[in-house]
């Protein structure tokens, strides 16, 4: 469990595939704390540390996630946002995220707005998922590349988000151009209302 506040980016160092698994090789300024089958957010996708060496881990993907992520596109040199998983006995400064990405979207504009910036983001609408909660809300929170956002000028298949220029400096936002892949995570607790409700529909049609 997570809580979308990135940590810091790490670095891809390695991308190799096996089959039909890659495994990514990354550095970053917290390798000593990590340990063996810890679990780590990549761009908002949930990750197991399977090596580590002094200056660098080893994290693996699985087919289904490459589908579902931007995962399958890094490259050497990327950049990537990482965030270890939340501790219970503290605030939770971002929203619940689980580190299970729903879908991509892409970028189609970036605009400045006095020291910030916006960023509207596309992706696939599925009317059916969408009645399961997989969308977006006015105001509400949505997890892109493992960042906790809010959400404004929510439509059926798009959103912008305003990212301040502290969130541009430490996470890989200062990468993003217009025609980026980024992962998406929608919130879970839109997920399960969605899921309630459609069971009491369905339910009450049942019994009357």
């Amino acid at each position: 469990m997570f809580s979308g506040i990135v940590e810091e980016t790490a670095i891809v160092k390695a991308v190799e595939k096996e089959k039909e698994n890659i495994h990514f090789t990354l550095g970053c300024s917290f390798i000593d704390e990590l340990k063996i089958d810890q679990s780590v957010s990549h761009n908002g996708v949930c990750l197991t540390v399977v090596n580590k060496t002094a200056d660098s881990y080893i994290v693996t993907a699985i087919k289904e996630t490459l589908e579902r992520s931007n995962l399958g596109l890094l490259k050497t040199g990327d950049k990537v946002n990482v965030e270890r998983s939340m501790m219970m006995n503290g605030r939770l400064d971002g929203h619940i995220v689980q580190g299970h990405v729903d879908t991509t979207a892409v970028c189609t504009n970036i605009r400045d707005a006095d020291g910030s910036r916006y960023y509207t983001f596309e992706y696939i609408f599925d009317p059916v998922m969408a009645r399961q909660g997989y969308m977006t809300v006015e105001k509400g929170s949505v997890c892109v590349n493992g960042v906790s956002l809010t959400v404004c000028n929510s439509k059926d298949n798009r959103f912008e988000v305003a990212i301040i220029p502290y969130t541009l400096e430490i996470t890989n936002f200062c990468r993003i151009e217009t025609g980026s892949v980024v992962n998406l995570e929608f919130d879970i607790i839109g997920k399960y209302i969605s899921r309630l409700m459609n069971y009491e529909s369905t339910h009450s049609t049942y019994n009357s």
